[in-house]
């Protein structure tokens, strides 16, 4: 099986899912597209409710843009220190079914490889080292297609996820614990983003053919 690699770098989180709806929808490549940091910006999934979710009024006040990706899954804040992997991919070329939780566990077991990590898992949605969020996911999946994206995160702003409220729906394990409590980040597991990129496609190219594709290219297909 072969994977197109787009490797990105600092590029707005909103042009990444503009273009990933576009590889999903008028594209048959399967795609692995890596994106190292974002301008801060508020993500909701598609059924999200910024009043329930987003101290929305201060995030305008502070120049933060708030946006609904077109997948489902929770609220996030990224920016330059968020780690952004999707995969994109025909459905019939996998032998399981094509829903959320086969997704995931696929992509666990990839991940898996990378982190070399004895508490390293998927529970319930989230990707997490013991019982503290390094990643949160989110999957479209259609006709022929699925996607599934996950924001990983390498540092992050305390300050920055004031923005974000307590939902009113939260995995079991979070155990109403504040971000503080509640988050791991992936500086203190690896030297660099650029170690923990390069192990991510060393992974990948474990599995399956890689073939490099530019940002140019990929916004013309």
């Amino acid at each position: 099986m072969t994977f197109r690699l787009l490797s990105l770098n600092t590029y707005p989180i909103e042009e990444q899912l503009h273009l990933e709806h576009k590889l999903l929808r008028s594209n048959s490549d399967n795609w692995c597209i890596v994106n190292s940091g974002s301008p801060p910006t508020i993500v909701m999934g598609i059924s999200g409710k910024k009043e329930e979710l987003v101290d929305w009024q201060r995030a305008a006040q502070d120049g933060i843009p708030l946006l609904k990706r077109f997948s489902g899954g929770g609220t996030v804040i990224v920016d330059e220190n968020t780690l952004f992997v999707t995969f994109i991919s025909q459905k019939q070329l996998h032998p399981f079914p094509p829903f959320p939780e086969p997704i995931m566990r696929w992509t666990e077991e990839i991940y898996t490889d990378v982190f070399q990590h004895p508490e390293f898992a998927l529970r319930e949605n989230d990707y997490v080292l013991g019982d503290r969020k390094c990643g949160g996911n989110a999957q479209y999946i259609k006709k022929d297609r699925w996607l599934h994206h996950t924001s990983f995160l390498w540092d992050y702003s305390l300050e920055r996820m004031q923005y974000l409220l307590h939902p009113k729906k939260t995995p079991p394990y979070r155990a109403g614990r504040s971000h503080a409590e509640f988050l791991c980040k992936l500086s203190e597991q690896f030297t660099s983003k650029e170690e923990l990129t390069e192990r991510l496609i060393q992974a990948i190219e474990k599995r399956f053919t890689l073939v490099e594709t530019s940002l140019e290219e990929a916004l013309t297909l």
